[in-house]
């Protein structure tokens, strides 16, 4: 759907995006990550033909855009801006009509995308009496109108409390799995660390890995945290199988039956079949991969 080739932008002498390479398939939830200044909105802008590249290429839906045919293709590309910004003086309803006029789509559209973001009670409500979070709910209601194909979603979950955060990714499953594809921006790594199908983590305007959030984990090679609980008596017996592995148990305060240590990846299987040793005094084993921002850390640092 996305095509993105040695694509680079630049303001003055400060390489925004710096000779970037993407392609981001047809029906897929992609998460574009990164600090603050790490480039993505700039290319989020240029992808949308709203920033021209200063080098490179960019190709949307087999369109380059910045060719005459561009202007079709946007016209399925539905946007949320970081910032919205909307009328206070319009109810919701009287935004997305005027939306919908700006997109030359049919006005029925608005009522069926104020209910898909459970708007639907405040649409003859001035905008000036919304919350922040009904503000950027309002904001995807309208990235709706058109029936896009594409979606382009910066920061979308800015103000939204865990209910609509939840309802928002509801919503994208159904678009993506309708064959929509997503891409989207976002600070708050756990919440798209199970929900995106792959990501890209930019820093200093360059891509610096690219995947499934398990592919990352495993090219980063974090260790895995793991907690084993057992009978107390084979607390020293357990302790000494993690030495003869070279691994030394975090403390942990007030348990005698419980450890917590951080075991290299390629020891797993050696590791637990070690401890599997054991036998009933083991009472339960519980194993944590690595965050999605300790993978972004161990890119980005």
């Amino acid at each position: 759907m996305i095509a993105v080739e040695s694509v680079e932008r630049h303001f003055g002498s400060i390489r925004a995006v710096d000779g970037v390479d993407l392609e981001i398939r047809r029906g897929e939830l992609f998460g574009l990550i990164g600090h603050n200044g790490a480039g993505k909105s700039t290319l989020f802008k240029m992808m949308l033909g709203l920033l021209p590249v200063s080098a490179g290429h960019i190709r949307i839906d087999g369109e380059d855009i910045h060719a005459g045919n561009f202007r079709e293709v946007r016209r399925r590309i539905g946007y949320l801006p970081e910032n919205v910004v909307l009328y206070d003086n319009l109810t919701g309803l009287e935004t997305l009509r005027f939306i919908a006029k700006l997109k030359n789509c049919s006005r029925e559209e608005c009522v069926a995308a104020l209910e898909t973001v459970g708007l639907s009670h405040a649409a003859n409500r001035r905008v000036r009496e919304y919350s922040k979070g009904m503000r950027q709910r309002l904001g995807f209601a309208q990235s709706l109108l058109g029936k896009p194909q594409l979606l382009f979603l910066d920061e979308p979950t800015n103000g939204l409390d865990p209910e609509a955060i939840r309802a928002f990714y509801a919503t994208l499953r159904g678009l993506r799995d309708s064959g929509v594809t997503v891409v989207l921006t976002s600070h708050i790594l756990s919440e798209i660390q199970e929900r995106v199908d792959r990501l890209a983590i930019m820093a200093a305007g360059k891509i610096q890995a690219l995947g499934t959030v398990q592919s990352l984990r495993e090219r980063v090679d974090l260790p895995l945290r793991v907690e084993v609980r057992t009978e107390a008596a084979l607390g020293g017996a357990l302790t000494a199988i993690l030495g003869s592995f070279g691994i030394t148990p975090r403390p942990v305060e007030a348990a005698t039956d419980r450890l917590v240590f951080d075991c290299p990846r390629q020891l797993k299987m050696k590791l637990f079949g070690a401890v599997a040793g054991l036998g009933e005094g083991v009472a339960d084993v519980s194993i944590f991969e690595p965050s999605l921002e300790d993978v972004f850390f161990g890119f980005a640092d």
